[in-house]
């Protein structure tokens, strides 16, 4: 990275986990907590410039990560993040037990979101080419203690997404071999959700890891080949499900009613999970302005279609009540008379979700590289080998960590406690981008900040009561009288009262304040149709991370927001930041 940073052998030193004041001894320690409080403030105020994001804190990890990618290559990184687990196993799932028919309206729903989240990632990762994702998008707009809630839900969304991927495709393994999906999991005494344990889950996340660490590019031609023949198998699964489709198992379409609809949007909205993978692929995107808006819009608007044409074809396929949940295409075709489809099926499902698992390795550890960098966890984690320019400790963070939880847990534990993550954080990524559009700072006026601020406010609350209301009272209308005209009038007054002070140059999510608030509303709506389980899974996974912030995170941070500041003289990134503004 330019002439100051040299390649260096890795180690493995006190510095390289705790290299901030705070840590160099007990004493040092002791006087860092007595000043949590002050910290605290600091860092709840603290907001990061993008010029750091995308030049100073690349140091951190020594060296470059190479720029190998275009945008055909992030399209189809786009659609491996995505088609997997999700699709193949959720669909059944969700369909048996919560939506029927009506399952097709879950994943419009959860892919209208998915949609209104991407605009704002696409547009922060052309204005922000750097491996943080949405973690650097909203260190830059709402400082550092909301992204550090970012990278705690980032990192549980990582570590139990590739878990439950990891679960699924052993049911889908066992399909192939034509047992029991649950016949090659060891059976325990454990607690129900936990008693099954399995082996092949763990085998395969290290197998993709290999291959992730190797080489991003050698991982790119994988992906290739893998979704190509994916995409072959979705085709078939749609094609012949709806040959053999029976117009009667359509009824009753909606079982359930609306609140069964949006229960199985909130969790199916897992199987769009993975497109922000492509975000923190920035920096080995030769060109990211015009890249990442073709390769993430492009995947995305296919795979919402695919999503919808395919759940179509399993529900009328097949009445909802005889679904298999773990493995619900392939015992479908076989009730049909093409038992010789199932072990196709299985094929591509594995094709499907052993793309997602390698695609997830390389945007999961990125996520967790630039985490790093920062010290919100340490900075041994940020290194990139200089040999294969791949972050090669985040990826064993993550993944043994996933291996761990995939052993144990099964993936409806799974699948719900990570679309809280995932739908946190992109109700977070739309308050940051309106925030982006309509806050500069040392430019806008006080007043506005403060016209911004209360209706951000009115706009989260007016969801927050919409969600509520619904929770409480599904087949209520009174409450929506007051929250909805409470959202829109917010919206408006944003659109009207406040000029934007930053237009996008390259890419910008269209029809801004509506969409982003938008997003915040469907997000919110969409998490308070989980179960109470789910959240209260949440809130423990939220105290332990408050409980690591408190004692360690809050104060690496602090270190090294106020270490003194190197003068930068790396002529490649200054041409990175214009290559991104041009």
């Amino acid at each position: 990275m330019g002439d100051e940073i040299q390649p260096r052998n890795w180690r493995w030193s006190k510095h390289d986990f705790f290299p901030g004041d705070s840590f160099q001894n007990w004493s040092a320690y002791r006087s860092a907590l007595s000043q949590t409080f002050t910290r605290l403030k600091d860092r709840v105020a603290s907001r990061s410039e993008d010029a750091d994001e995308i030049v100073e804190l690349r140091k951190e990890s020594e060296n470059e990560m190479k720029r190998c990618l275009s945008w055909w290559d992030l399209t189809w990184f786009g659609f491996g993040s995505v088609i997997g687990a999700g699709i193949f196993v959720l669909t059944g799932q969700e369909a048996h037990e919560h939506a029927g028919p009506a399952i097709v309206l879950s994943y419009v729903a959860s892919g209208i979101s998915a949609m209104l989240s991407v605009f704002c990632y696409t547009e922060f990762a052309v204005e922000i080419p750097v491996a943080g994702g949405s973690f650097a998008y909203i260190r830059v707009e709402l400082g550092d203690f909301a992204a550090f809630i970012t990278a705690g839900n980032i990192i549980l969304g990582s570590i139990a997404g590739s878990a439950a991927v990891a679960r699924a495709w052993t049911s889908y393994f066992t399909t192939l071999l034509n047992r029991h999906p649950n016949s090659l999991r060891i059976h325990t005494n454990l607690i129900d959700g936990f008693n099954l344990l399995d082996p092949i889950a763990v085998a395969i996340l290290a197998i993709t890891s290999i291959i992730a660490i190797s080489s991003t590019r050698r991982t790119s031609y994988f992906n290739w080949i893998a979704s190509a023949v994916n995409m072959v198998v979705i085709s078939f699964v749609i094609i012949a499900g709806l040959a053999h489709a029976n117009t009667s198992n359509l009824t009753p379409f909606a079982p359930h009613g609306a609140k069964g609809i949006f229960v199985a949007a909130a969790i199916v909205y897992f199987a769009y999970g993975g497109f922000d993978n492509i975000a923190t692929m920035a920096e080995e995107t030769k060109n990211p302005s015009k890249d990442i808006p073709l390769g993430l819009l492009g995947s995305m608007s296919i795979i919402t279609v695919i999503y919808c044409l395919m759940a179509l074809s399993l529900s009328m396929m097949q009445k909802y009540t005889d679904i298999d949940p773990n493995a619900a295409y392939s015992v479908a075709f076989q009730r049909v008379g093409m038992k010789w489809a199932k072990y196709l099926v299985a094929l591509g499902a594995l094709k499907g979700m052993t793309t997602v698992l390698l695609a997830g390795a390389i945007g999961q550890a990125r996520y967790a590289t630039h985490i790093a960098r920062v010290h919100m966890i340490p900075p041994w984690f940020s290194l990139v080998h200089p040999k294969t320019g791949t972050p090669i400790n985040a990826t064993l963070l993550i993944r043994l960590a996933s291996a761990c939880i995939a052993f144990f847990s099964s993936l409806d534990v799974l699948a719900s406690l990570l679309s809280i993550s995932g739908l946190l954080i992109s109700m977070m990524m739309a308050v940051a981008l309106l925030v982006w559009r309509y806050y500069v700072r040392g430019i806008t006026p006080r007043t506005n900040l403060l016209k911004l601020t209360f209706f951000l406010l009115v706009i989260i609350v007016s969801s927050v009561g919409t969600s509520a209301y619904w929770g409480l009272n599904p087949n209520g209308w009174l409450g929506y009288t007051v929250t909805a005209p409470l959202w829109f009038l917010a919206t408006l007054a944003i659109s009207v009262l406040l000029p934007q002070d930053r237009t996008p140059k390259v890419w910008g999510v269209p029809l801004v304040p509506w969409f982003p608030s938008l997003s915040v509303v469907i997000n919110v709506f969409l998490m308070g149709s989980l179960g109470a389980q789910a959240f209260i899974r949440f809130g423990i996974c939220t105290v332990v991370m408050l409980i690591y912030y408190i004692f360690f995170g809050l104060h690496a941070t602090y270190d090294m927001a106020h270490q003194p500041k190197k003068p930068t003289t790396s002529r490649i990134l200054e041409e990175d930041i214009g290559s991104a503004r041009a």
